[in-house]
């Protein structure tokens, strides 16, 4: 098989009386030219993955906060450092009387929540009266996300403890911000480029008579070879625990097996089709398997 160059991806003509020396030397030259556009690639992988950051401070300074506070309560959560909710009320109001404190105001359970939920559910609903500013089913989502939070609370859940309010608030502030920051970042992103989708559909934009082989650029392609094996993966994953069937669990372990098979086999081949393939490009999961 011959390597050669065809606009942005590297192809490969499938011939197999590829032997002789002249295709092996034009093989390097074109791994180390390979080799250096993975590398730039690389590099600008978030452009073809994320929308591209905007020039708000705001945003910028809530993806810190966010990231980093969240980050900080998980690890005190790991510490038995608990917010006083759910189960785990009981424990720091225990710990509290030993001290003498009360935890001051405490809600019900419910009415808790319901502080929590409500704000980040008037926010999303109200983004909708205000022109322009958000668009789609990602909008729609964050709301019925809520909205799903809150008819919980109402009529699904039952509480058996209380909740402070310094910690309904605490959580309220969380969600509510989060929600009127994503609101307005997914504004932000209205006329940017889409992340692309369609990677692989782009590859033979020569129709039936593109018959050589292209690598694929761009999105998670520049961490593994086989992206798309793993959310096919994850999407029979999910086929089996909406349907909760023996068949559907075995179908969806099965797939798992082949698919993982197979994306190895996948970068066997680009190794051995390709002088210099990154090392650091994995299989299936990227920096992982």
């Amino acid at each position: 098989m011959t390597p050669r160059l065809m606009g942005n991806h590297l192809s490969i003509n499938q011939r197999p009386e590829y032997q002789g020396d002249a295709q092996r030397k034009g093989r390097s030259r074109a791994s180390s030219y390979t080799k250096a556009k993975w590398t730039v690639e690389r590099e600008m992988w978030q452009s073809s993955l994320l929308y591209p950051p905007p020039a708000s401070a705001f945003v910028t300074a809530m993806s810190v906060v966010s990231f980093a506070s969240l980050a900080s309560a998980g690890l005190s959560e790991l510490r038995s450092q608990h917010m006083a909710y759910s189960k785990f009320w009981h424990v720091v109001s225990g710990q509290q009387q030993k001290k003498g404190g009360t935890g001051g105001v405490q809600l019900s359970g419910r009415d808790g929540m319901l502080v929590a939920y409500a704000p980040a559910l008037v926010a999303a609903a109200a983004s909708f009266v205000v022109p322009g500013t958000v668009e789609g089913l990602r909008a729609e989502l964050l709301a019925v996300h809520f909205l799903k939070r809150v008819l919980e609370v109402l009529f699904i859940h039952r509480y058996s403890g209380n909740m402070p309010l310094n910690t309904a608030l605490a959580i309220s502030s969380s969600y509510l911000l989060s929600a009127i920051t994503m609101i307005y970042a997914q504004h932000l992103a209205v006329g940017l480029p889409d992340p692309t989708t369609d990677l692989l559909s782009q590859l033979r934009k020569g129709g039936d008579d593109d018959t050589g082989y292209k690598i694929p650029k761009g999105g998670l392609f520049e961490f593994v070879t086989c992206p798309h094996y793993l959310f096919e993966i994850t999407g029979f994953f999910g086929f089996a625990m909406i349907s909760q069937t023996v068949y559907a669990l075995a179908m969806a372990f099965g797939t798992a097996a082949y698919l993982v098979g197979r994306s190895f086999a996948t970068r066997r081949w680009y190794e051995s089709k390709f002088e210099e393939f990154p090392t650091s490009i994995k299989a299936l999961v990227p920096y992982i398997l």
